[in-house]
C-alpha cells in the first residue's frame, strides 16, 4: 500500500526551532515527528512511503537514510519550488501511481493521533475521488457537507467567505467539519488536476473545492479522535501528552 507525507513545509509557526532544523525533524517525546507518522503508517500496513522536501530537504534526507524503517521510501523534492499541498501530490505522480485504482493515504507529518488507519481505509467508497478524515473539533474554517458526508464547499466563519461549486448553496444547512490532515486518494485525480486548470503550485483543497460536485468527496467522522496539529509553538506541551498516552498504550 502507498502513502504520502507531506514534510516539506517551512514550519513557519514553529521558529525559532524550525530556523535551524526542518519541521519534520521536530522532537516529540524523543522521536521526530516523521518518524512517529512513519512508524504509524508502516504498523498499518504500508510499504511504500513518499516524503516531500523543500525546507533543509538535506536533513531529512540524512535523517531517511540512516534510519532503516523496513519499508521502500521515495523522496519527492521540491527544492527548486514548494508546490503547496495540490502541487506536491502532482509531482509525486510516479511515486504513487501503481496501475491499479487502489486508493494512496496522504498524512500531514505534523499530526499525532490515536486515528486507527486500517480503520480509516475501510472508509473508502467505491466511487469515491477521495475521503477526508474531519471531525466537529472548533475552528475558524470548516469543509461543508450534505446529509450523506459529500462535499459541498468550504466556510470561513471569522470572515464569512464560503466557496462552493454549488449555485445558491446555503451554508447555515450545511454539516460544519473540520479536516484533521489525512486523506485517502484515488489516483483518478492525477489525470483531472489539468481539466480543472491546475498544476505546478496549488493547494489540495483548491482542486477539491473545484471537483466535487462531479467528483464525490466524502468526509468520514470517527467515533473519538485524538489529535494534535503541530503547527505552533504552544501546541507542542500537548502533542508531548498525547504522544505520551499513545506509547503507553502500545
Amino acid at each position: 500500500m502507498k502513502a504520502m507525507i507531506f514534510a516539506a513545509g517551512l514550519g513557519t509557526r514553529l521558529r525559532p526551532l524550525t530556523d535551524t532544523i526542518p519541521k519534520a525533524l521536530v522532537p516529540i517525546c524523543g522521536k521526530p515527528l516523521l518518524s512517529h507518522v512513519l512508524e504509524k503508517l508502516v504498523s498499518s500496513g504500508y510499504n511504500e512511503i513518499v516524503v516531500n522536501v523543500n525546507h533543509f530537504a538535506g536533513q531529512i534526507k540524512d535523517y531517511l537514510s540512516s534510519h532503516d524503517f523496513g519499508v521502500k521510501i521515495s523522496i519527492s523534492d521540491e527544492t527548486s519550488l514548494l508546490l503547496e499541498t495540490g502541487g506536491a501530490i502532482a509531482h509525486a505522480r510516479p511515486l504513487l501511481e501503481s496501475g491499479d485504482q487502489e486508493p494512496f493515504l496522504v498524512h500531514n507529518v505534523d499530526i499525532i493521533s490515536d486515528l486507527d488507519l486500517e480503520w480509516f481505509r475501510s472508509e473508502w467508497r467505491p466511487d469515491a475521488l477521495a475521503t477526508l478524515l474531519v471531525s466537529e473539533r472548533q475552528t475558524k474554517r470548516y469543509f461543508l457537507f450534505d446529509e450523506e458526508n459529500r462535499l459541498v464547499g468550504w466556510a470561513n466563519l471569522e470572515t464569512g467567505e464560503v466557496r462552493t461549486p454549488y449555485q445558491g448553496l446555503d451554508a447555515k444547512k450545511c454539516r460544519r467539519l473540520a479536516f484533521a490532515g489525512i486523506h485517502n486518494i484515488s489516483p483518478e485525480i492525477f489525470s483531472l488536476f489539468e481539466p480543472y486548470g491546475l498544476g505546478g503550485r496549488f493547494p489540495i483543497v483548491d482542486f477539491y473545492l473545484r471537483a466535487c460536485r462531479e467528483h464525490p468527496i466524502y468526509g468520514v467522522v470517527p467515533g473519538q479522535l485524538k489529535m494534535i496539529d503541530v503547527g505552533k509553538l504552544d501546541s507542542l506541551h500537548e502533542a508531548e501528552a498525547l504522544c505520551s498516552t499513545l506509547l503507553a498504550t502500545l
